[in-house]
């Protein structure tokens, strides 16, 4: 049984450990507050979760899914995610995060740039596109006919396959994105963010497949 650690635990976070758990996998999950101020969730998540600091999740985990504000990337512990799949689920947003020189001049991506923080783990980009809601609503069994996609970068090939069997046992099929580098491509204000899956006022969203999903990354421009 795989583990998956959570190193914020918000509504991207915790909506991707309600999906996991779902699928029979163990949860550790942390925030920035305290395993303290995670008993609500932990007792909504069951048997398979556990709450704990952002250390002890990234020791845990198999695979670690990264879900804070970029202007937190400092604070995420890099020796015990060495050799491990990252998954990074955050966006830079300025008006937030502050101004970043090398996010907002193009020498790296937000992904790079916690790739760069972590030099020992393989970051991969995914989650960060998607409203929760959305997110949490259109997971499907694998082979079904409707079944979602969602795109995914990184740099390692091995770490890219594990996370794509990882989204398929949550319901999602992986479209991969090609490096970090170009994971530009789905940040916000790209055509893949949000759009398709329907606008945020929905609850429930819309169908976006794999080939919907390529469109709107090709459709890409910086």
């Amino acid at each position: 049984m795989t583990t998956i650690g959570f190193i914020g635990s918000g509504m991207i976070g915790g909506t991707v450990a309600r999906l996991s758990v779902a699928a029979g996998h163990n949860v550790v999950m942390s925030n920035s507050r305290g395993p303290e101020t995670l008993r609500e969730l932990v007792a909504e998540l069951g048997p398979l979760a556990v709450a704990a600091t952002a250390g002890q999740a990234a020791e845990a985990g198999d695979l670690v899914v990264v879900a804070i504000p970029v202007k937190a990337i400092a604070d995420v512990p890099a020796t015990p995610l060495a050799g491990k799949p990252v998954l990074d689920a955050g966006n830079y947003y300025p008006q937030r995060d502050g101004q970043i020189e090398v996010l907002d001049n193009g020498a790296l991506t937000s992904s790079g740039l916690l790739q760069r923080h972590l030099p020992g783990a393989h970051v991969v980009k995914v989650f960060n596109n998607i409203y929760f809601r959305h997110l949490a609503s259109l997971a499907r069994p694998s082979g079904s006919d409707d079944r979602r996609a969602l795109p995914i970068a990184g740099d390692e090939a091995s770490a890219k396959t594990a996370v794509t069997g990882y989204l398929d046992s949550i319901g999602y099929d992986a479209v991969d994105d090609g490096s970090l580098a170009d994971s530009w491509r789905q940040e916000p204000g790209t055509p893949v963010y949000g759009a398709p899956y329907g606008p945020f006022s929905s609850a429930t969203g819309a169908p976006a497949d794999a080939a919907a999903i390529r469109a709107a990354l090709a459709a890409a421009h910086r």
